[in-house]
């Protein structure tokens, strides 16, 4: 049995996506054997997310709560902490949670910022996960050419299966970058019956971060996309929604081309409310991110993992992960607004085996088991 720290972030921005992506791990490590506390820090102020009042405060109460609740649900209550940007400490005391890292033999990086490199020294291994490829790449390398080179780690992985091979042009700041697929557990997407009338989904935000400059190429978001697919609706007879949030959503024009449109915050309050969510949907069509499809990273979320999971078929915009998950049955990769059309429609004439082959597939590739037990052999964890 292994000591596992793993730092993300979820008492600032508790809603449900962001819980659901990082219980996946937690849980999972815990069932493969190992005990496993998670870590977060503010260095912001008014960073954390306040979904009862909706606003933004440096008061990480709310979030410590809900990240409490979620985590004594499923067996790891106590085992988190959250240090709020006056250096309060919350759930695990301070000096628990530094004698835990001196005593780990694993730091997993996922989205900390640094903000526990002092305590992660004392780690046997540190490891950075990159959700965020081709961004986080050109980063790094820009940090490099400006002589500031970024904090070292012992292995680097990325969501990105294509990062670091010919078939991606993103740069590698001189790192070995292996794949990792977000994992989603069966056990925690039990599947059930579809609706007959059911919608296909998706939870977005429609601009997440300013455009992405590198080697003269521009790189944009969700929104530099979304115009390829927008008379979605006009070729396909199954209802068709959005949960979207983020800057400049252009919400009539949307509904105007035959899309539903909800708020993302208020379907996703809760990891429940993100799981039903999921469930009462047809399956998921989404766009992905501009620099995810321009630069051909091989990107697959956890959003999609857990409606594969689900027994919710997935259409998503390709981005190269057509090559390395199967595609045709149950998930579909598509270039074109045609391409997707065809895909509802295939998936409406036979929505019971498509839902099989969904959940299949979650099944072979990206189950928690699978996913981290090849993750943890990759790094030599036992």
């Amino acid at each position: 049995m292994a000591r596992i720290v793993l730092g993300s972030y979820l008492v600032q921005f508790p809603l449900g996506g962001y819980l659901s992506w990082v219980l996946q791990w937690l849980v999972g490590m815990r069932d493969l054997g190992h005990e496993v506390v998670f870590v977060e820090k503010s260095i912001y102020p008014d960073s954390c997310y306040d979904a009862g009042k909706d606003s933004m405060t440096s008061d990480g109460t709310y979030g410590a709560q809900v990240v409490d609740d979620l985590l004594s649900r499923f067996g790891l209550g106590g085992s988190w902490c959250f240090a709020d940007v006056t250096s309060q400490y919350h759930g695990m005391s301070r000096r628990t949670i530094e004698g835990f890292f001196k005593s780990s033999d694993l730091f997993i990086d996922m989205g900390t910022h640094g903000a526990w490199a002092e305590e992660s020294a004392a780690s046997g291994m540190r490891v950075f996960i990159d959700g965020e490829p081709g961004s986080t790449q050109i980063k790094l390398d820009r940090q490099l050419q400006a002589g500031c080179p970024p904090a070292s780690y012992d292995a680097y992985f990325t969501v990105g299966q294509n990062i670091g091979t010919p078939a991606s042009a993103i740069p590698t700041a001189g790192k070995r970058w292996r794949p990792v697929f977000y994992p989603a557990s069966l056990e925690l997407f039990p599947l059930k019956p579809i609706a007959g009338d059911a919608a296909f989904t998706t939870v977005m935000s429609w601009e997440a971060h300013d455009p992405v400059e590198w080697n003269g190429v521009r790189y944009g978001a969700k929104s530099a996309e979304f115009a390829k697919f927008l008379e979605l609706p006009s070729l396909t007879r199954n209802p068709l929604e959005i949960a979207v949030a983020g800057r400049n959503v252009p919400r009539s024009q949307l509904e105007s081309a035959g899309w539903r449109v909800r708020d993302s915050h208020s379907v996703t309050l809760s990891f429940d409310a993100f799981r039903n969510y999921i469930a009462g949907s047809q399956g998921e069509f989404s766009v992905c991110k501009n620099i995810f499809v321009q630069a051909n990273t091989g990107w697959f979320g956890d959003r999609a993992a857990a409606y594969l999971a689900s027994g919710r078929p997935v259409v998503m915009q390709d981005t190269g992960f057509s090559a390395h998950l199967p595609c045709g049955r149950g998930l579909f990769a598509v270039q074109t607004v045609e391409e997707a059309a065809s895909a509802i429609e295939e998936i409406r004439r036979d929505s019971a085996s498509h839902s099989r082959w969904a959940r299949e597939i979650a099944s072979a590739h990206l189950d928690t088991p699978v996913v981290l037990g090849r993750f943890l052999d990759e790094i030599g964890i036992e």
